[in-house]
Protein backbone atom coordinates (compact mmCIF):
# COMPACT_ATOMS: atom_id res chain seq x y z
CA UNK A 1 0.00 0.00 0.00
CA UNK A 2 1.19 3.57 -0.86
CA UNK A 3 0.15 6.59 1.10
CA UNK A 4 -1.39 9.03 -0.65
CA UNK A 5 -1.19 11.98 2.26
CA UNK A 6 1.55 14.07 -0.31
CA UNK A 7 -1.36 13.91 -2.99
CA UNK A 8 -3.87 15.33 -1.78
CA UNK A 9 -4.48 18.28 0.00
CA UNK A 10 -6.39 17.48 2.83
CA UNK A 11 -3.52 15.71 3.63
CA UNK A 12 -5.03 12.76 5.13
CA UNK A 13 -2.93 9.65 5.43
CA UNK A 14 -4.65 7.23 3.68
CA UNK A 15 -3.44 4.60 1.16
CA UNK A 16 -3.93 2.73 -2.06
CA UNK A 17 -2.81 -0.45 -3.63
CA UNK A 18 -0.51 1.39 -6.38
CA UNK A 19 0.29 4.74 -7.91
CA UNK A 20 0.86 4.91 -11.32
CA UNK A 21 1.75 8.27 -13.52
CA UNK A 22 -0.14 8.83 -16.53
CA UNK A 23 1.99 11.36 -19.10
CA UNK A 24 0.58 9.90 -22.14
CA UNK A 25 -2.40 8.57 -23.42
CA UNK A 26 -0.04 5.58 -24.45
CA UNK A 27 0.72 5.05 -20.74
CA UNK A 28 -3.05 5.08 -20.11
CA UNK A 29 -3.89 2.80 -22.51
CA UNK A 30 -1.19 0.25 -21.27
CA UNK A 31 -2.95 0.26 -17.89
CA UNK A 32 -6.23 -0.65 -19.58
CA UNK A 33 -5.34 -3.40 -21.68
CA UNK A 34 -2.94 -4.72 -19.27
CA UNK A 35 -5.19 -4.48 -16.20
CA UNK A 36 -8.88 -4.23 -17.82
CA UNK A 37 -10.51 -5.77 -14.10
CA UNK A 38 -8.14 -3.34 -12.09
CA UNK A 39 -10.45 -0.96 -9.96
CA UNK A 40 -8.97 2.51 -10.51
CA UNK A 41 -9.22 6.00 -9.40
CA UNK A 42 -8.47 9.04 -11.44
CA UNK A 43 -6.80 11.57 -9.39
CA UNK A 44 -5.40 15.24 -10.61
CA UNK A 45 -4.27 17.65 -8.21
CA UNK A 46 -6.06 16.16 -5.42
CA UNK A 47 -7.24 19.42 -4.39
CA UNK A 48 -11.10 18.71 -4.49
CA UNK A 49 -11.17 15.30 -2.70
CA UNK A 50 -11.91 14.09 0.80
CA UNK A 51 -10.28 10.44 1.60
CA UNK A 52 -12.32 8.36 4.48
CA UNK A 53 -11.03 5.02 4.05
CA UNK A 54 -8.14 3.47 2.17
CA UNK A 55 -8.27 2.42 -1.32
CA UNK A 56 -8.58 -0.80 -3.06
CA UNK A 57 -7.79 0.69 -6.12
CA UNK A 58 -5.14 1.78 -8.26
CA UNK A 59 -4.27 5.56 -8.24
CA UNK A 60 -3.72 7.13 -11.58
CA UNK A 61 -2.49 10.51 -11.56
CA UNK A 62 -3.21 12.30 -14.29
CA UNK A 63 0.53 13.94 -15.60
CA UNK A 64 -0.80 14.70 -19.43
CA UNK A 65 0.99 17.94 -20.00
CA UNK A 66 1.02 20.41 -23.34
CA UNK A 67 -0.45 23.82 -23.65
CA UNK A 68 -0.74 25.22 -27.43
CA UNK A 69 -2.42 27.75 -29.62
CA UNK A 70 -4.79 25.68 -32.34
CA UNK A 71 -6.69 28.46 -33.76
CA UNK A 72 -6.39 32.31 -33.86
CA UNK A 73 -8.49 35.12 -35.22
CA UNK A 74 -8.54 39.12 -35.09
CA UNK A 75 -10.69 38.29 -31.79
CA UNK A 76 -9.97 35.60 -29.79
CA UNK A 77 -7.73 32.44 -29.73
CA UNK A 78 -8.03 28.75 -29.44
CA UNK A 79 -5.66 26.65 -26.88
CA UNK A 80 -5.72 22.86 -26.21
CA UNK A 81 -4.23 22.12 -22.59
CA UNK A 82 -3.16 19.09 -21.16
CA UNK A 83 -5.33 17.38 -18.45
CA UNK A 84 -2.07 17.63 -16.05
CA UNK A 85 -1.07 20.49 -16.49
CA UNK A 86 -1.44 23.09 -13.41
CA UNK A 87 -4.64 25.35 -13.44
CA UNK A 88 -3.25 28.41 -11.94
CA UNK A 89 0.09 27.96 -14.13
CA UNK A 90 -2.39 27.51 -17.78
CA UNK A 91 -3.86 31.22 -16.14
CA UNK A 92 -0.68 32.56 -16.06
CA UNK A 93 0.00 31.75 -19.48
CA UNK A 94 -3.14 33.25 -21.02
CA UNK A 95 -1.82 36.23 -18.70
CA UNK A 96 1.39 36.61 -20.07
CA UNK A 97 -0.42 36.45 -24.00
CA UNK A 98 -2.52 39.07 -22.91
CA UNK A 99 -5.36 36.68 -23.59
CA UNK A 100 -8.79 37.17 -21.45
CA UNK A 101 -11.31 34.76 -20.09
CA UNK A 102 -10.05 32.78 -17.38
CA UNK A 103 -8.10 35.82 -15.16
CA UNK A 104 -11.49 35.43 -12.91
CA UNK A 105 -10.40 31.87 -11.93
CA UNK A 106 -6.84 32.43 -10.92
CA UNK A 107 -5.16 30.93 -8.02
CA UNK A 108 -7.85 27.99 -7.79
CA UNK A 109 -6.19 24.58 -7.09
CA UNK A 110 -6.19 21.49 -9.21
CA UNK A 111 -5.52 20.20 -12.36
CA UNK A 112 -6.85 21.54 -15.89
CA UNK A 113 -8.62 17.65 -16.65
CA UNK A 114 -10.34 18.10 -13.18
CA UNK A 115 -11.52 22.00 -13.84
CA UNK A 116 -14.17 20.56 -16.53
CA UNK A 117 -16.01 17.72 -13.31
CA UNK A 118 -16.30 20.62 -11.49
CA UNK A 119 -17.03 23.68 -13.45
CA UNK A 120 -15.19 25.34 -11.30
CA UNK A 121 -16.00 29.25 -10.76
CA UNK A 122 -15.41 32.32 -8.66
CA UNK A 123 -16.00 35.91 -8.68
CA UNK A 124 -18.64 35.75 -11.45
CA UNK A 125 -17.26 33.56 -13.68
CA UNK A 126 -17.25 29.92 -14.61
CA UNK A 127 -15.14 27.27 -16.69
CA UNK A 128 -18.18 26.90 -18.86
CA UNK A 129 -17.79 30.60 -20.26
CA UNK A 130 -14.33 30.17 -22.02
CA UNK A 131 -14.83 26.34 -22.65
CA UNK A 132 -14.75 24.66 -26.20
CA UNK A 133 -14.41 21.27 -25.84
CA UNK A 134 -12.33 18.46 -24.28
CA UNK A 135 -10.70 15.16 -25.19
CA UNK A 136 -11.39 11.94 -22.83
CA UNK A 137 -10.61 8.20 -22.70
CA UNK A 138 -12.87 6.02 -22.22
CA UNK A 139 -11.91 4.16 -19.18
CA UNK A 140 -13.90 0.48 -20.11
CA UNK A 141 -12.84 0.81 -23.64
CA UNK A 142 -9.73 2.24 -24.09
CA UNK A 143 -11.83 4.25 -26.83
CA UNK A 144 -10.78 8.40 -27.42
CA UNK A 145 -14.33 10.23 -26.91
CA UNK A 146 -14.70 14.13 -27.67
CA UNK A 147 -16.86 16.10 -25.44
CA UNK A 148 -18.75 19.49 -27.13
CA UNK A 149 -19.84 22.20 -24.35
CA UNK A 150 -23.18 20.64 -24.56
CA UNK A 151 -22.06 17.35 -24.05
CA UNK A 152 -20.59 18.31 -20.64
CA UNK A 153 -23.95 19.59 -19.53
CA UNK A 154 -22.54 21.96 -17.29
CA UNK A 155 -24.48 23.43 -13.97
CA UNK A 156 -23.15 25.03 -11.29
CA UNK A 157 -19.84 23.10 -9.51
CA UNK A 158 -21.42 20.69 -11.58
CA UNK A 159 -21.34 18.79 -15.05
CA UNK A 160 -22.11 15.34 -16.39
CA UNK A 161 -18.49 13.94 -15.15
CA UNK A 162 -19.73 14.19 -11.41
CA UNK A 163 -22.97 12.59 -12.64
CA UNK A 164 -23.76 9.92 -14.92
CA UNK A 165 -20.06 10.09 -16.53
CA UNK A 166 -18.29 9.84 -13.08
CA UNK A 167 -15.47 7.91 -12.48
CA UNK A 168 -15.66 6.82 -16.50
CA UNK A 169 -13.66 9.14 -18.13
CA UNK A 170 -10.09 10.34 -18.23
CA UNK A 171 -9.34 13.85 -19.72
CA UNK A 172 -6.67 14.46 -21.77
CA UNK A 173 -7.03 17.53 -23.32
CA UNK A 174 -9.20 20.48 -22.50
CA UNK A 175 -9.97 23.16 -25.14
CA UNK A 176 -10.47 26.80 -24.66
CA UNK A 177 -11.50 30.09 -26.55
CA UNK A 178 -9.83 33.15 -25.30
CA UNK A 179 -10.40 36.96 -26.26
CA UNK A 180 -7.70 38.95 -27.79
CA UNK A 181 -9.24 42.28 -26.70
CA UNK A 182 -10.44 41.09 -23.12
CA UNK A 183 -13.50 42.71 -21.03
CA UNK A 184 -12.79 42.10 -18.03
CA UNK A 185 -15.27 41.28 -15.06
CA UNK A 186 -15.18 43.42 -12.08
CA UNK A 187 -18.40 42.76 -10.99
CA UNK A 188 -17.53 41.14 -7.66
CA UNK A 189 -17.89 43.36 -4.74
CA UNK A 190 -14.44 42.57 -3.52
CA UNK A 191 -12.87 42.50 -6.45
CA UNK A 192 -13.99 46.35 -7.40
CA UNK A 193 -12.81 47.32 -3.72
CA UNK A 194 -9.03 45.80 -4.12
CA UNK A 195 -8.71 47.35 -7.53
CA UNK A 196 -10.41 50.70 -5.87
CA UNK A 197 -7.82 50.57 -2.86
CA UNK A 198 -4.60 50.11 -6.12
CA UNK A 199 -6.19 52.94 -7.52
CA UNK A 200 -6.94 51.28 -11.16
CA UNK A 201 -9.77 52.69 -12.81
CA UNK A 202 -8.63 50.64 -16.28
CA UNK A 203 -7.78 47.17 -15.23
CA UNK A 204 -5.65 44.95 -17.47
CA UNK A 205 -6.54 40.84 -17.34
CA UNK A 206 -3.55 40.78 -14.91
CA UNK A 207 -4.51 43.45 -12.57
CA UNK A 208 -8.02 41.77 -12.07
CA UNK A 209 -5.95 38.31 -11.87
CA UNK A 210 -3.62 39.82 -8.96
CA UNK A 211 -6.55 41.11 -7.27
CA UNK A 212 -8.43 37.87 -7.19
CA UNK A 213 -4.95 36.18 -6.00
CA UNK A 214 -4.96 39.04 -3.32
CA UNK A 215 -8.33 38.21 -1.79
CA UNK A 216 -7.67 34.49 -2.05
CA UNK A 217 -4.77 34.47 -0.43
CA UNK A 218 -6.14 36.32 2.61
CA UNK A 219 -9.23 34.21 3.26
CA UNK A 220 -8.12 30.60 1.91
CA UNK A 221 -5.51 28.86 4.06
CA UNK A 222 -2.03 26.99 1.59
CA UNK A 223 -2.88 23.28 1.96
CA UNK A 224 1.37 22.93 2.30
CA UNK A 225 0.56 24.60 5.37
CA UNK A 226 -3.16 24.08 6.53
CA UNK A 227 -4.23 20.47 4.85
CA UNK A 228 -7.70 22.01 3.12
CA UNK A 229 -9.94 21.13 0.07
CA UNK A 230 -11.02 24.71 -0.72
CA UNK A 231 -14.78 25.54 -0.20
CA UNK A 232 -16.50 22.29 1.09
CA UNK A 233 -20.10 23.10 0.40
CA UNK A 234 -21.41 24.76 -2.33
CA UNK A 235 -23.62 27.81 -2.06
CA UNK A 236 -26.92 27.13 -1.66
CA UNK A 237 -29.72 28.34 -4.23
CA UNK A 238 -32.85 28.78 -2.23
CA UNK A 239 -36.85 29.94 -3.40
CA UNK A 240 -37.41 33.76 -3.26
CA UNK A 241 -40.48 32.56 -0.46
CA UNK A 242 -37.61 31.21 1.86
CA UNK A 243 -35.37 33.84 1.40
CA UNK A 244 -38.08 36.11 1.62
CA UNK A 245 -38.87 34.48 5.42
CA UNK A 246 -35.28 34.64 6.20
CA UNK A 247 -34.51 38.18 5.45
CA UNK A 248 -37.19 38.99 7.81
CA UNK A 249 -35.01 37.38 10.55
CA UNK A 250 -31.51 38.26 8.92
CA UNK A 251 -31.93 41.92 6.98
CA UNK A 252 -28.22 41.60 6.43
CA UNK A 253 -28.16 38.46 5.00
CA UNK A 254 -25.86 38.56 1.39
CA UNK A 255 -27.47 37.40 -1.40
CA UNK A 256 -26.76 37.27 -5.17
CA UNK A 257 -29.34 36.47 -7.98
CA UNK A 258 -29.04 32.76 -9.70
CA UNK A 259 -30.55 30.50 -12.22
CA UNK A 260 -34.33 30.13 -12.39
CA UNK A 261 -35.50 32.59 -9.92
CA UNK A 262 -33.64 31.46 -6.97
CA UNK A 263 -31.48 33.42 -4.71
CA UNK A 264 -27.60 32.34 -3.99
CA UNK A 265 -26.73 32.60 -0.32
CA UNK A 266 -23.29 32.35 0.84
CA UNK A 267 -22.89 29.02 2.85
CA UNK A 268 -19.50 30.51 4.45
CA UNK A 269 -22.26 33.32 6.44
CA UNK A 270 -24.92 30.64 6.90
CA UNK A 271 -21.75 28.67 8.63
CA UNK A 272 -20.03 31.33 10.22
CA UNK A 273 -24.47 32.40 11.77
CA UNK A 274 -23.98 28.91 13.58
CA UNK A 275 -20.97 29.71 15.29
CA UNK A 276 -18.96 27.07 13.81
CA UNK A 277 -16.09 29.74 12.61
CA UNK A 278 -13.37 28.68 14.37
CA UNK A 279 -14.26 26.02 15.65
CA UNK A 280 -12.58 22.57 15.87
CA UNK A 281 -13.63 19.09 16.41
CA UNK A 282 -10.61 17.09 17.38
CA UNK A 283 -8.43 17.59 14.80
CA UNK A 284 -10.29 19.04 12.27
CA UNK A 285 -11.91 22.21 12.36
CA UNK A 286 -13.59 25.15 11.03
CA UNK A 287 -11.17 27.98 9.11
CA UNK A 288 -11.20 30.90 11.11
CA UNK A 289 -10.88 33.37 8.46
CA UNK A 290 -13.36 31.85 6.44
CA UNK A 291 -16.33 29.37 7.71
CA UNK A 292 -16.80 27.39 3.99
CA UNK A 293 -13.49 26.00 4.69
CA UNK A 294 -12.99 23.23 6.66
CA UNK A 295 -9.09 22.42 7.64
CA UNK A 296 -7.01 19.56 8.89
CA UNK A 297 -5.34 20.88 11.90
CA UNK A 298 -2.59 17.94 11.78
CA UNK A 299 -3.20 14.53 12.22
CA UNK A 300 -6.76 14.38 10.98
CA UNK A 301 -8.41 11.55 9.39
CA UNK A 302 -10.50 11.74 6.74
CA UNK A 303 -13.96 10.45 8.95
CA UNK A 304 -13.11 13.36 11.81
CA UNK A 305 -13.76 15.76 8.90
CA UNK A 306 -16.28 14.28 7.44
CA UNK A 307 -18.07 14.08 11.04
CA UNK A 308 -17.29 17.95 11.14
CA UNK A 309 -19.08 18.57 7.99
CA UNK A 310 -21.89 16.71 9.11
CA UNK A 311 -22.36 18.65 12.31
CA UNK A 312 -21.99 21.79 10.27
CA UNK A 313 -24.88 21.10 7.92
CA UNK A 314 -27.40 19.66 10.53
CA UNK A 315 -27.06 22.70 12.30
CA UNK A 316 -27.72 25.17 9.00
CA UNK A 317 -30.58 22.89 8.39
CA UNK A 318 -32.15 23.58 12.05
CA UNK A 319 -31.21 27.06 11.98
CA UNK A 320 -32.02 28.26 8.23
CA UNK A 321 -34.02 25.36 6.75
CA UNK A 322 -31.48 25.05 4.01
CA UNK A 323 -29.72 22.00 3.23
CA UNK A 324 -26.41 22.53 2.22
CA UNK A 325 -24.82 20.26 -0.82
CA UNK A 326 -20.90 19.22 -0.42
CA UNK A 327 -18.74 20.26 -3.01
CA UNK A 328 -15.92 18.25 -3.01
CA UNK A 329 -15.45 14.59 -3.54
CA UNK A 330 -15.77 12.42 -1.04
CA UNK A 331 -14.49 8.94 -1.09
Amino acid sequence: MISLQAYHTFGVNVHAEALIEIDTVDTLLEFIQTQPKRPFFILGGGSNVLFRQDLAAAVLLNRIKGKEVVEADEDTVTICVGGGENWHELVLWTLENNWGGLENLSLIPGTVGAAPIQNIGAYGVELKDSFVGLEAIEMSTGEEMVFSAEDCAFGYRDSYFKREGKGKYFITQVYFNLQKQPQVNTAYGAIQEVLQAAQIEHPTVKDLSDAVVKIRSAKLPDPAVLGNGGSFFKNPEIEPALFIQLQANYPKMPNYPASAGKIKVPAGWLIEQCGWKGQRRGNAGCYEKQALVLVNLGGATGAEIWNLAQEIRASVQMKFGIDLEVEINVL
